[in-house]
């Protein structure tokens, strides 16, 4: 399924039907008085998150989401019939904006919550109504009231515990590979990763952990550059940040380097993000050329108060520590 993170849709909820003018006509009675009836109430809009959607997919190829109208009035003070909800089933996660103005409408984070985006219309009144002494035969009713409608911008931000991050290549989809059953493309050439991918961890006895293997960042993502911009939302909801980096490849060849520069698109996209418990690690310590750094590296982190973890997710050196580590802080979250 192609996994879509953005929507630009168009709600409309459906408006009050109209009241009923009607005058009272039975045997031997020639002048009833007025007996027209109220509309029903139109449809709401509604927005339902829930475990069966994981993509934004739906919405991007239907972008009308309109509700039905309420019933006429009728005679005999019959009121008209209340259109049903339209429910629109997004995923956990999705946030509702105003297209407009940008404003925050709803953040749906959680199963089953549900927000009403367009409120439908109350039916207009029947002429039974609008009798009164000096005037007992109305001939007229109210139209219904008009349904909400706008225009929206759907963002998908996935759930997840732990956040992965590092530039392209950096082995971010072989590590969700090894340590979870997801199931993302790998290849050693960048940008593999044109999607987020969800692998839920299951540690020892821990209870499990969800992590979010994002596309690489690279300089200026917080502007946009390559994905940055439209994957770094994807961290946001995350406990832990995991930093993986890699050095086996020219011009990255620095591992504080490399660190510095995705705390940097970080902090210029959300300085939020920074107060995350981070965990640092370094990738592909099987290949020669990064082995002979690991000391060095280790070194330069820790004269920066921070832990860097060797490992490689290749041969699988080293991933029973970054797990357990992961639990420790998870635990302390």
């Amino acid at each position: 399924m192609k996994f879509v993170d953005e929507a630009k849709i168009f709600v409309k909820a459906g408006h009050g039907g109209p009241g009923s003018i009607s005058f009272r006509r039975e045997k031997f009675i020639a002048k009833g008085g007025p007996d027209g009836g109220d509309g029903g109430k139109g449809g709401d809009v509604i927005f339902r998150a829930d475990k069966s959607h994981h993509t934004l997919l739906d919405l991007k190829y239907q972008q009308h989401q309109i509700a039905k109208n309420g019933g006429h009035g009728s005679g005999n003070n019959r009121t008209g019939r209340s259109a049903e909800d339209l429910e629109v089933i997004v995923p956990p996660g999705t946030v509702v904006k105003d297209f407009e103005t940008g404003e925050i409408l709803a953040d749906l984070a959680e199963l089953g919550q549900t927000f009403i985006v367009a409120k439908g219309g109350i039916g207009g009144k029947g002429n039974a109504h609008f009798k009164t002494s000096t005037h007992q035969t109305p001939r007229f009713a109210q139209e219904g009231m008009e349904g909400e409608e706008r225009w929206l911008k759907m963002e998908l931000k996935l759930l997840a515990d732990v956040g992965l991050v590092g530039f392209p290549n950096a082995g971010k989809s072989t590590f969700i590979s090894r340590v979870s059953a997801a199931r993302p493309k790998i290849a050693d050439y960048p940008f593999t990763t044109l999607t987020p991918h969800l692998g839920v961890v299951k540690y020892a006895d821990s209870p499990s952990f969800v992590v979010a293997d994002i596309p690489g960042l690279i300089a200026g993502a917080h502007e946009g550059m390559g994905m940055g911009i439209q994957f770094l939302r994807h961290v946001e909801r995350t406990s832990v940040l995991l930093h993986l980096i890699d050095i086996s490849e020219e011009p990255n060849t620095n591992a504080l380097k490399n660190y510095n520069a995705i705390i940097k698109e970080l902090k210029l996209y959300n300085p939020q993000l920074l107060e995350k418990a981070q965990i640092v690690a370094l990738n592909k310590i099987d290949l020669p050329q990064v082995k002979e750094k690991v000391k060095k590296s280790v070194a330069q982190f820790s004269k920066k108060g921070i832990i860097l973890h060797p490992f490689s997710a290749a041969t699988g050196v080293g991933l029973q520590d970054i797990l357990r580590k992961i639990v420790t802080v998870l635990n302390k979250t």
